[in-house]
């Protein structure tokens, strides 16, 4: 390590700037999702079994809610625009304008050049846990899926019920692709109910026992058309390790409530991004 320099301290002690005022942003109605939620009905029902995935469909104007059911378990997110899978959940600009975990009144972000809401949370029955000692919280957007790459560079092994390999499977049934063609359209995810930090020491990304239970739920308002993808993580609730069949998995339910047309007066899906994409040419 270099010796440091004399002024080393002061530079440490430079105070931050956040990187994206979300000040401008168009503001969200959380009055009005919450009233059109209170209105809403249940129209589908998605079971998400243990160790795999199960696509979705919610259209423009509905909620869809993630419903732990029967034991603590985490799940993975994928959200394309349902009519153009190039338009996909964008987790990186996402956690730039939102930070690494989100809850209630954030929203999920699409790719470019679209870049607008694709999804608003509306509720989230854990956002009492905020920020643990160990720098730990929920729903997190730093990082990316369990996939059996990164397992077989760091085990040698081969596993298949990945989040990767199971949201990859999911979207190739739904559409009736073959895995090769689905794939590519598999991106990083939101991690649901998962419980993420940074190490205060060594900056190593960490996850622990997430805290949901049993009735816990993350609610959403489909900003757009949306196809969803949603793997119930073979971690379980990634207390102890990832990518195996040691830990103990449960499913998760998938919801889609359709609220009375009334309640969303004022609403209209949001527009794609108004950059001219001409790039300085």
């Amino acid at each position: 390590m270099q010796t440091p320099p004399p002024d080393a301290e002061r530079r440490r002690a430079i105070a931050p700037v956040i990187c994206y005022p979300t000040e401008t942003l168009p503001p969200v109605d959380l009055p009005l999702y919450a009233d059109a939620l209170g209105t809403a009905e249940v129209i589908d029902t998605v079971i998400v079994p243990p160790r795999d995935a199960a696509c979705f469909s919610a259209p423009a104007g509905h909620f869809f809610r993630i419903v732990s059911s029967e034991g603590p378990q985490v799940g993975d997110l994928n959200l394309w625009n349902a009519q153009d899978l190039s338009e996909r959940f964008y987790s990186g600009k996402t956690r730039a304008l939102h930070g690494t975990h989100v809850t209630t009144g954030d929203r999920l972000w699409s790719s470019f050049p679209a870049l607008r809401p694709m999804a608003t949370i509306v509720a989230d029955s854990l956002d009492w846990y905020g920020i643990d000692a160990f720098g730990g919280s929920v729903h997190d957007v730093i990082g990316t899926r369990c996939d059996p790459y990164t397992h077989r560079q760091l085990s040698g092994g081969t596993y298949h019920h990945c989040c990767h390999s199971n949201l990859t499977r999911a979207l190739a049934a739904r559409l009736g692709l073959p895995i090769a063609e689905a794939e590519p359209h598999v991106h990083d995810v939101l991690n649901v109910f998962m419980c993420t930090g940074f190490t205060r020491d060594t900056g190593q990304y960490f996850m622990k026992a997430s805290p949901v239970r049993p009735g816990d739920a993350l609610t959403f308002f489909a900003e757009i058309d949306l196809l969803g993808a949603l793997s119930a993580c073979p971690g379980g609730d990634c207390s102890t390790e990832h990518s195996s069949d040691a830990a103990s998995c449960h499913p998760l339910i998938v919801e889609i409530l359709r609220p009375e047309p009334a309640g969303l007066t004022g609403w209209a899906p949001p527009p794609v991004n108004g950059y001219d994409r001409s790039h300085g040419t």
